[in-house]
Parts: C-alpha cells; structure tokens; sequence
C-alpha cells in the first residue's frame, strides 16, 4: 500500500469518491511538474455537505472538520489524476476560504483543519504558503472550500 494512504487510514479516514466540478471548468489543471486544483468543499464521504457560517452556525471546531474534509476531497482528485498520492512532491499553496459571519476571525484555526492534515501525510513535504479569506457567502452555503497548488513526480 502506498505510504500516504497507510498513514490517512491510520488517522482514521479513507477517500471520499473524487468530486466532480460543478459548472464550466477543469478539476486539475497542470504545467510541467505542478498542477493546480479547483476549489472543492467540505464535502463528507457520506455525500453530505458540511453547510453554514462560522461564528453563527458552527464553531471553529466544527469548521476545522469542515477544512478536513475539503483536504479529503483535495487528496481524492490527486489520487484519481495520479493514480498514487505519494507522487506528490510538495504541497506548494492552499486558499482556504471560510463562510464567515461578519465578526468572526478565526478563519486561520479552521483552515488548520486542511493545513494539519497535509503535515500528518507529508511531513515537511506538506508544509505550504497559505491563505486563509473569510467570506460573505460561499455557494451552497458549504463552510469551507479549499484549493491548492502541488508538485509532482514527472512520472
């Protein structure tokens, strides 16, 4: 089995099914040894979404799964175009952007939930630049969408 997909089931989860883009553009683009992934949201394996504003309708801890599971979704794209997610070289960025009620300013500990996850399966590999927006509203009312910028093996 391949060494990132031990170390995910070892934390407990598995990958959801990859999502599908949801309108008029690619799920991974890449040049050369990077590739670049659309935003996906906090999508449970179950199908069901994690929906709502941070600071009103969910907590930080509830919006540090929320960051999870957009990894999760992330993880699942890189493994369908890879076919192995230990060709990821690096994790190089990840935009984070948090449903947010308007005082809330936490948005940097809920997108942990994404960052953390990338350091447990990659290590220093999985450390990256970061941006963590809140935002007025995100489609769907999902909490969290993430995106994120990777190199890869020329494999």
């Amino acid at each position: 089995m391949a060494e990132v997909e031990a170390k995910l089931r070892e934390l407990g989860y598995e990958l959801p099914p990859p999502p599908d883009p949801v309108g008029n553009y690619l799920a991974i683009t890449r040049s050369g040894n990077v590739m670049w992934l659309a935003g996906v949201g906090s999508r449970m394996a179950t199908g069901e979404g994690i929906s709502g504003k941070l600071g009103a309708d969910l907590t930080v801890e509830q919006g540090y799964e929320a960051a999870r599971w957009a990894a999760l979704n992330l993880l699942a794209r890189m493994k369908a175009e890879l076919g192995d997610l230990d060709r990821v070289t690096r994790i190089l960025k990840v935009v984070g952007m948090v449903n947010s009620a308007p005082t809330f300013t936490q948005q940097a500990a809920v997108v942990d939930g994404a960052s953390d996850l990338f350091v447990a399966l990659y290590g220093e590999r999985g450390q990256h630049a970061r941006s963590a927006p809140g935002m007025a509203a995100l489609p769907g009312d999902t909490a969290v969408i993430c995106d994120c910028v990777i190199e890869v093996d020329g494999g």
